[in-house]
């Protein structure tokens, strides 16, 4: 009768490991879950027919009725944007209140199993401190003791299985904590971008107001004043280059980290290359110095701008409409520093410390910019100064590097 017991135990055991009941999210909560992700495809499918919109006013001839065109467009898109970031922050605190539903049940598991486990070595200490010899005489034939043997035999193996079990089980509730936290973290990150794209819709809103009075004059001011920005920027292009060839000719290339990809992390969540660095065909018609010093993305107004790599904030100004408008510059460790501009916002401060994958700042269309995109640009640190311009302030200057042989 106790060998019966013995194997009951363990059947018992192992039945209650195998069938222990998940306390599963209500069904409700995941249609919710569902429902947000629609939601969300159906608001990014708008958002790109907005910024279709926004690409083809970029390509117009500058004028007053372009420039309107491309801040209701921005506008549009921000809105729509402020509305994913809520349905996202939704979504993710349903995701994580699932997640807790899933978590409970983990930890309920690995309980039972571990009270299961207790059991077993109960029995396990109990057979083992009686002894061979004790075995044998305690049954009155032989072939009962040799049962009782094997019944410790079996006891190992099912501990053995049990262990397993659990060190499974510890290891998915590890990843579904990882996985809550990661949530969380996302949520908090979230809110702060939503706020900030409130902030950018009332700037641009501004925006918008001042450029609708200068409609009520004739566009002929308007292309005077685009002329005199254009005479102002390629003042400040022409002095720039000039300053960066006086700088090459003591420079030594081998004093830069070597070239590989991934010395430098992405700056945006979805990456789409607009223009390359150097001699490129836009640079040619754009620009009097017939060179791009950096690489530019497409980026709407309000999109969040990552550090692409640890350091600290050397430089967070803003041009007005001229150069970079609103920047952040950031040296790293590895000589490099890097620049992010025409930035509709930043949220960093000089001297501050910042990790790679850190929001510091939105894109935005500030400073001399054709539309919204981001500017990144990477110099050789030892290089970067600050030289003050007339109406743009303090603007980065240094030996600029392709940032495609660290991205």
């Amino acid at each position: 009768m106790k060998l019966i017991r013995t194997f009951a135990l363990i059947a018992a055991i192992v039945f209650a490991g195998s069938s222990l009941s998940q306390a599963a999210a209500p069904a409700s909560l995941r249609e919710t879950i569902d429902q947000k992700t629609q939601d969300l495809q159906k608001l990014n499918e708008r958002i790109k027919a907005v910024e279709a919109e926004l690409k083809t006013a970029t390509t117009q001839k500058v004028s007053l009725q372009r420039e309107l065109k491309q801040l209701n467009s921005s506008l549009a898109a921000l809105n729509l944007s402020i509305e994913a970031s809520a349905i996202t922050i939704d979504k993710l605190t349903l995701e994580k209140q699932s997640l807790d539903y899933d978590i409970k049940d983990a930890q309920t598991k690995i309980e039972r199993k571990q009270e299961g486990i207790v059991k077993l070595l109960r029995e396990l200490w109990d057979k083992r401190s009686s002894g061979i010899f004790i075995l044998i005489l305690r049954h009155r034939t032989l072939a009962q003791s040799f049962l009782e043997q094997e019944s410790i035999a079996n006891i190992n193996v099912a501990l053995a299985a049990e262990a397993k079990d659990l060190r499974a089980l510890q290891a998915d509730l590890t990843n579904k904590l990882k996985i809550a936290s990661d949530k969380k973290r996302q949520t908090e990150i979230e809110r702060t971008n939503l706020a900030n794209k409130r902030l950018i819709v009332l700037d641009t809103k501004s925006s918008r107001e001042n450029l609708l009075t200068k409609t009520k004059s004739p566009e002929s001011i308007y292309q005077q004043e685009i002329t005199e920005l254009r005479k102002q920027q390629d003042a400040i292009n022409d002095e720039i280059a000039a300053l960066e060839t006086e700088l090459r000719k003591t420079f030594d290339p081998t004093l830069l980290p070597a070239k590989r990809p991934g010395v430098l992390g992405t700056p945006l969540a979805n990456i789409i290359r607009t223009q390359d660095y150097g001699k490129t065909a836009f640079a040619r018609t754009h620009y009097k110095t017939q060179s791009h010093n950096g690489v530019d993305f497409a980026a709407s107004i309000g999109t969040p701008i990552f550090a692409v790599s640890d350091g600290r904030v050397s430089g967070a100004g803003n041009n007005g409409r001229l150069q970079y408008g609103r920047y952040v510059m950031i040296e790293h460790d590895n000589n490099l520093s890097t620049l992010y501009a025409h930035l509709s916002r930043t949220i960093v401060a000089n001297g501050d410390i910042v990790q790679q994958g850190q929001v510091i700042g939105y894109s935005g269309n500030t400073g001399y910019a054709f539309g919204p995109h981001l500017h990144l640009g990477v110099y050789w640190t030892p290089s970067v100064t600050f030289k003050p311009f007339p109406g743009a302030g303090l603007v980065p200057v240094g030996i600029t590097i392709d940032p495609n042989d660290y991205l």
